[in-house]
């Protein structure tokens, strides 16, 4: 299930309030469940297992949580006092050596023990979360939400610093179901923007290099290079959609990718229209 983009947070109803405002945090998207074996899996909306990446916080859910619970959240690094979305690409050695931890933050509830809850409101998905994780610690928590629009409001002002990304607001009687959706909607701070990846440069399974269509139509060469995790990442999504390398005037050598996939991009506040994006991740992670 994924929020629709929208200009403004939503203004909520009268009693009986509608809408839901949660935080929306810079991180990874990934269901989170525990199988019979013990085995955690934190999957990606690729259906990419991050468990083996992130093993800390995995072990932490494993004690936690029983099997049968399916959680939908984000894995959140943090550094300094604030949401860290580069440190998610580094490997658990470095975030071990350099001290960063990284928490799983919930903000849905898919099934319980012997049940799917998918049919069943947010309202009502919001509660059996609540129970489910009434004895979790850190790492694993539930993400904070209002129902009060004030205060979405001012969380939106005033975390952006801490690295929130902006607010999501949802419906309070949508079920749960795939796709993007217009009983979810996002507000972000525009520091970020959506794009198209269109081709890769470099090998498909490992590019160094995304060529991308901004949101004003233009296309562009994100720069700089993709860390081996993006590249990785990318490479696990989009490798069986490229193409054979192809001559571009504009670009060099590109494998086109089919269909073009949703993409996160960042253009530092101040750069000349004429420079490169930077790649963030890709948004069918979340």
């Amino acid at each position: 299930m994924r929020p629709r983009a929208a200009d403004e947070i939503p203004a909520q109803g009268e009693p009986p309030r509608e809408l839901q405002y949660s935080l929306k945090l810079d991180g990874f998207r990934a269901l989170a469940f525990v199988l019979d074996d013990g085995k955690v899996v934190l999957q990606s909306r690729s259906r990419r297992d991050l468990a083996p990446e992130f093993p800390e916080t995995a072990a932490h859910l494993r004690e936690q949580l029983p099997p049968g619970i399916v959680l939908d959240g984000e894995l959140c690094a943090y550094r300094e006092g604030r949401l860290s979305f580069t440190d998610l690409l580094r490997s658990p050695a470095d975030r071990a050596r350099t001290g960063v931890p990284v928490s799983y933050i919930a903000f849905d509830l898919l099934a319980v023990p012997g049940q799917d809850v998918r049919s069943l409101p947010l309202r009502d998905r919001w509660e059996l979360l609540g129970m489910a994780l009434r004895d979790a610690e850190p790492p694993l928590q539930r993400v904070l939400a209002t129902l009060d629009e004030s205060t979405a409001r001012d969380w939106f002002r005033d975390l952006q610093d801490a690295g929130v990304e902006g607010i999501v607001a949802k419906t309070l009687g949508s079920t749960y179901r795939a796709g993007p959706t217009w009983a979810w909607r996002k507000v972000r701070h525009m520091d970020t923007s959506d794009g198209l990846l269109l081709g890769v440069l470099g090998p498909a399974e490992r590019p160094r290099a995304l060529v991308v269509r901004l949101v004003d139509g233009r296309t562009a060469t994100t720069s700089p290079q993709l860390t081996p995790a993006q590249s990785r990442e990318v490479g696990a999504l989009v490798g069986d959609r490229a193409g054979p390398l192809t001559p571009d005037a504009e670009h060099g050598p590109v494998r086109w990718v089919e269909p073009p996939v949703p993409v996160e991009l960042r253009q530092l506040a101040g750069r000349q229209r004429q420079e490169n994006p930077t790649f963030v991740r890709v948004r069918s992670e979340g």
